[in-house]
Formats: structure tokens, sequence, C-alpha cells
């Protein structure tokens, strides 16, 4: 038996006492704690759509085991991965997206309701034995909507000239210390092409105007304009616009 199996049969016994006896107060004792590298949970609401999601990231060192909780130690997400991948590879980085229902099927505030504000709790075990720790706020400050003023919707746009976008500042989140970090902007074309082309944008606050090289654009395409406000406790709204080219 290699190490890393070795490390993981004989440590998974740990994991039935955590659950009886908390998992803080027993990792305390169980050695190295490592921090992840990157912990988030957040919220990211579509406005166009009407609907919103949950969204989760880590990135550490290599571990097989993953678990997230809230303050009490109620779990919400367990991952724990087998044959090579948990046994001798690992995995560092994780992103997903929780199904997003729509407001007529569950409104904006039942679904806030599922995930309270919180802190919540990331745990990994590494294939080496040790402990990693996340520990992330959770908060309900959703950031207003973008109104984009140019284009308009379903606009036609000659592609022998640059592309002008142009929005409206969203106001900061009326909640403490809650703020506009940036404005993240997506130009794609329609993911049924062929070759499905994306530009991708960070904008500071106060910048609401980009300029999208014509190089960039086809004729006769169809196109989507998305952009995302983000606050400072990672929560996200974004709009979607859609428009298309010509010559």
């Amino acid at each position: 038996m290699n190490k890393n199996r070795f490390v993981k049969y004989f440590t998974l016994p740990i994991f039935a006492v955590l659950a009886l006896f908390g998992w803080r107060v027993a990792m305390a004792d169980s050695g190295e704690i490592i921090e992840f590298d990157e912990a988030q949970l957040f919220f990211e609401q579509n406005a166009t759509d009407g609907d919103l999601g949950l969204h989760l990231k880590v990135d550490g060192e290599g571990w097989y085991y993953l678990l997230l909780t809230d303050s009490d130690d109620n779990p919400l997400l367990e991952v724990e991965l087998d044959g090579n991948l948990g046994n001798v590879i690992g995995l560092t980085e994780l992103f997903s997206e929780s199904a997003e229902p729509s407001f007529d099927d569950l409104p904006k505030e039942d679904f806030l309701d599922l995930f309270p504000e919180d802190v919540y709790y990331y745990y990994a075990c590494t294939l080496e034995g040790d402990w990693m720790f996340g520990e992330v706020e959770l908060t309900h400050n959703l950031p207003g909507e973008v109104e984009l003023l140019s284009p308009e919707e379903d606009a036609e746009v000659k592609v022998n000239q640059d592309l002008k976008l142009e929005w409206e500042e969203v106001p900061d989140p009326d909640a403490p210390d809650s703020v506009i970090e940036f404005y993240e902007v997506v130009v794609e074309k329609d993911e049924d092409e062929e070759l499905h082309r994306v530009l991708s944008v960070t904008m500071l606050p106060g910048q609401t105007k980009l300029r999208v090289p014509k190089e960039f654009l086809e004729a006769g395409k169809e196109y989507k304009i998305e952009i995302i406000a983000q606050e400072s406790s990672g929560n996200r709204t974004a709009i979607e616009v859609p428009f298309e080219t010509r010559d």
C-alpha cells in the first residue's frame, strides 16, 4: 500500500469523531493546519433572467476530502475522492455553482433564507494527512443591477468600427462595509457558433466605459454583453444584453 493510500484509510475514522465532537475542536488537536490559498462562498444574481445561485470556490494543496459547514457544524457539501484521483493525485481547486431556479419558482428572499448570513467553514484533508481550513462570511448584500446605456438591447452594430460600451454606475449597497469593488464586462459570440469567442475585462468603480476592438467582431453574428457588479463580500449581480452585427 502506497503512502497516500495508507494515510487516507487510516485517517478516515477521524471524520466519525469529528461528526460527534465538532470539527473545529477535533481539528485543533490534529497537528498542522494549513489555510486554503482561496476560499469563497457567494451569491450571484442574474437580474435579466430573474434568478439567483450560490457559488463556491476553494484552492489549496492537494486534498482527497472536503467539507463545507455552517457555524453550527451542519454540513452543506461533502466531497470524497476515490481511485487514483483520491489516492495519488488529489484536487487543489474546486469551483461549483448551485442550480438557479427562477424567482417565479423560488422567490429571491426564500432562496436567501435557505443560506442565512453567517460564517461558514471549509475543511479538507490533504494526501499527506494534514488539515486545511478556510473561513468565509456569507452576506445577503446583493449589488444593484447595471444599466447599460450603449448599445441598446438587440441593437445592430457595425463591424467597421470599435464597439463603445457605456453603463450607469451602481450605488454601493445599503449595508455596513459593503461597496462595489469592480465590474466584470464580458462580450461573447453566440454559444452555438463553431468558434466561441469571449472578451472579458475587469473595470474599477468609476470606470463605466469600454471600447471593444472592431477586430473582435464578425459581421452577421449574434453577441451578448454581460456586465457583473461585485461587492466587497463577493456577491454579484449580472445583466445580459444581446446585440447583432452587420457590415
